[in-house]
Order: C-alpha cells, then sequence, then structure tokens
C-alpha cells in the first residue's frame, strides 16, 4: 500500500516556538515539517496545523504557519477532541427539499452522497508522545488511515519519541519519513513537480 497524494491530508501538529528549542533534534524535526509542508503545496495536498494552548505556548513557527491552509488553537492534546476531524471531512451536501420520510421507500428520492473525501492523514508533530500520539490514536478510531512522518516528529527525549512510534505502530498506524511520503506522493520521475520535490530533499 502507497501512499497517494490524491487521497491525502497533511496535519502538522504543534510546531510552536517556545517549544521547538527543548525537542530533540528540534531543527531537523522542523525542516523536515517545512519541506513536508512545501511538498503538500506543490502537490495541491490540504495542509492544516494545530497549536496547543497558544496564548501559553505561542504560534507554531512561521513558516510551518504559512504553509498551512488554517490552524486550529486547542486546549486537548488530542486535536480531534477540538474539532480536527470535522475540518478533515467534508461537508455533506444540503439535503433537497419535499422528500418526506413518512412516504413509501419507492416513492422517496434518493439521498444526497457525502462528497468524496481525502481519507489519509499524513501527520508529524511534536510532542510524539503527547499531542502527536493522542491526536493520531483519535483520528485511527475515526477511522480515517494515518501516516506517521517519524524524521518529523520530536518529543524531549528519544525514549519519549521511540516509545509513541512503538505504540503507533501497534495501534494500525504507518510509520514512514519525508523521502517516503515525497516518492510515494509523486509516483514517478516523469511527475511534473518531481524536480522541484527532490530538490527540497537533497
Amino acid at each position: 500500500m502507497l501512499l497517494d497524494a490524491d487521497d491525502s491530508q497533511l496535519v502538522l501538529v504543534d510546531y510552536q516556538a517556545r517549544l521547538m528549542p527543548a525537542i530533540h533534534e528540534g531543527p531537523l524535526v522542523l525542516a523536515n515539517a517545512v519541506r513536508l509542508g512545501q511538498m503538500a503545496r506543490m502537490l495541491q495536498v490540504p495542509a492544516w496545523g494545530t497549536e496547543q494552548n497558544p496564548d501559553k505556548l505561542g504560534p507554531n513557527d512561521a513558516a510551518v504557519r504559512a504553509l498551512c491552509s488554517r490552524t486550529l488553537a486547542k486546549m486537548h492534546f488530542s486535536a480531534v477532541a477540538d474539532g480536527l476531524a470535522d475540518w478533515l471531512r467534508p461537508p455533506a451536501r444540503p439535503q433537497q427539499g419535499g422528500n418526506a420520510r413518512s412516504l413509501p421507500k419507492h416513492l422517496q428520492k434518493p439521498q444526497p452522497q457525502q462528497e468524496p473525501g481525502r481519507n489519509t492523514i499524513v501527520i508529524a508533530g511534536c510532542e510524539a508522545h503527547v499531542c502527536l500520539l493522542q491526536t493520531a490514536l483519535d483520528l485511527l478510531q475515526e477511522e480515517f488511515e494515518v501516516w506517521v512522518v517519524t524524521d518529523a516528529c520530536g518529543s524531549r527525549t528519544e525514549r519519549n519519541r521511540d516509545a509513541a512510534f512503538d505504540r503507533l505502530a501497534g495501534a494500525g498506524a504507518e510509520l514512514v519519513t519525508t523521502e517516503m511520503v515525497a516518492f510515494e506522493w509523486l509516483r514517478t520521475a516523469e511527475h511534473p513537480e518531481f524536480k522541484p520535490v527532490q530538490g527540497l530533499i537533497k
């Protein structure tokens, strides 16, 4: 099973300026998050951000924030508890009037179908064992496919970060790297964005 750019959305969790200096390998983690956002923009993959208690921890790094369509301010550690899943699912089409449910089935108009959505969530963030973990587990519970970009995730300690990856893999998330995401979204060296995307990771 490979990632499909047309079915993907990107979620970047809590790359907040006041938090990043404490993160193990923070500059590399942040650089990979920015690369993911840039690749998503090139390949028309929707990108969303979250910020944990921004009044206390400040906003996301400016480069990350600029690459996200919207950024969710949250107080729960899981962004799903503060409404992220609603952002990731397309709204249902409005129901047409005049379809009384009391009519026999053969006289009822067919119900409108929900717009097809992008059910694959590529997610990365900090701290891996808290906000990233809880958000990813809740997205799995909401029946999204969850792909965690390990080299764009961080915690203050390696032990906490790696424990998060073990738990996420056990729960059914796919663990990938930034380069894996890039080349799976591209699929071919003939993709019109191949050279610009390749330039981001070389």
